[in-house]
């Protein structure tokens, strides 16, 4: 089984509490024998566009192709004044074309995946971003199921912070594990109806 997480971090390099928490959850996914890929956006060139290929020196047609292969598809964001980072808007853009294609009466490519989201923040706006990110998924054919988002809001997350990676892990072991094996259950659990219902 393969799970891509789109991670929507805007740091290129230093410590993210975003692409940490991704991490986290991707060990405990290779648990359950899930293979799973961390693709860092910011270090791709996604062009802007609303459609699946823009042009030479594009870096999204590359990224689509593992999503389309993926049973899960998790997406991974910062919150940035009270919604998802520019990273994350980028693959929606990018995505409204398989919403085009339902418009037009054909079927998603996504429609028998299965997808997560992961938060990080400092403060109040994880359920706005969840509401949106999941109404961007129900559009596209992508199942969210129950309990299959993972959101961290902490003070020591802040960008002025300087929190160390150990103290995150160490916070995300002690505080979320149960929530993240919870969350991959559940993920678990609907590939696998979606794959029956498929036979």
């Amino acid at each position: 089984m393969k799970a891509t997480i789109l991670l929507g971090t805007l740091k290129r390099s230093g410590l993210s509490n975003t692409q940490t928490l991704c991490e986290f959850l991707a060990r405990r996914m290779k648990r359950e024998d899930i293979r799973c890929e961390i693709i860092k956006l910011v270090d791709h060139h996604v062009l802007p566009g609303t459609c699946s290929g823009m042009g030479e020196g594009d870096a999204w047609p590359g990224i689509l192709k593992k999503v389309l292969a993926s049973d899960i598809v998790v997406f991974a964001t910062p919150i940035w004044w009270g919604g998802h980072s520019s990273e994350i808007q980028r693959v929606i853009e990018r995505l409204d074309e398989i919403h085009d294609g339902i418009l037009a009466g054909k079927p998603s490519p996504l429609e028998s995946k299965i997808g997560g989201i992961v938060i990080t923040g400092d403060s109040d706006g994880a359920e706005h971003v969840i509401g949106n990110i999941s109404n961007f998924f129900n559009a596209i054919g992508l199942l969210i199921p129950p309990y299959a988002t993972l959101s961290v809001l902490w003070d020591k997350q802040a960008k002025d912070k300087k929190t160390s990676k150990k103290t995150l892990l160490d916070k995300y072991e002690s505080d979320y594990a149960d929530t993240a094996d919870k969350m991959i259950r559940q993920l678990l659990k609907y590939v696998r109806a979606s794959e029956s219902a498929s036979e």
